[in-house]
């Protein structure tokens, strides 16, 4: 393939700057570079030009140092949030990409920067947050904050079954009769202590005298044995 030598008149991305000169293949020079003004054929008129086209080089160059310095500070302290749609297990569905970043940076914070400067070894495939590199300028680089959502609806948590409630209905009940027993215990044990008392009450209470027995009343009734012999003699001498 026949090659040509030109002269840069405007930054190439991947060819070089203003003033470079550089060689590229005849046709891509005839049919984009030069109808597009971006380049010039190597002439002895166009090495005339090299000088002012470095200036100006200069002036860019130092005018995107400040620029990417500035933004640099700035995106330090931003979080981009991407929302991807991910499965039931919280997988994504493919990967954020450098296109996906450098659109978010446009909608969400209005920052026009091209994803070749947006420096990721893998694709992010992951959810939460993830640093990534923006390499702004040639020394100039920015950590990025990059968060990853989720836009699938968490599932809905099962409801809860009614056998809790049941339990504390069945503890309730369980408490109350054991309120009852304790009560019933409490009632048993005043029976108790007042049946006690009570007892106590009739052993102190002085009983009756039993009646005496009626031979022993018969018995006191009768004439004692002195007065008996008393009466015989009466009657022995009556009778003589």
């Amino acid at each position: 393939m026949a090659k040509t030598e030109v002269i840069l008149i405007q930054n190439i991305v991947g060819l070089g700057g203003e003033s470079d000169q550089v060689k590229v293949a005849a046709g891509y020079a005839r049919n984009y570079l030069i109808p597009q003004g971006l380049a010039v054929p190597l002439t002895g008129a166009n090495k005339k030009r090299i000088e002012s086209l470095q200036k100006r080089r200069g002036a860019r160059e130092a005018h995107e140092f400040s620029t990417m310095s500035e933004l640099a500070k700035s995106v330090s302290n931003l979080i981009a949030v991407i929302a991807v749609k991910t499965g039931e297990d919280g997988k994504m569905f493919g990967a954020v990409t450098t296109g996906m970043i450098a659109d978010q940076l446009k909608t969400q914070f209005d920052i026009v920067l091209e994803k070749r400067k947006i420096f990721l070894e893998h694709p992010i495939k992951t959810l939460g947050e993830h640093i990534v590199e923006l390499r702004l300028h040639t020394d100039v680089t920015a950590p990025l904050k990059v968060r990853i959502e989720s836009t699938t609806p968490a599932p809905a948590l099962p409801v809860a079954p009614a056998a809790p409630a049941e339990g504390k209905e069945s503890r309730a009940r369980s408490e109350s009769r054991g309120h009852r027993r304790a009560e019933s215990v409490h009632a048993e044990e005043a029976v108790v202590i007042e049946s006690a008392e009570s007892g106590a009450h009739r052993e102190k209470k002085p009983r009756a005298p039993k009646p005496e027995k009626t031979e022993k009343r018969e018995k006191h009734d009768q004439p004692e044995k002195g007065e008996k012999t008393e009466a015989k003699a009466k009657k022995s001498e009556k009778a003589e």
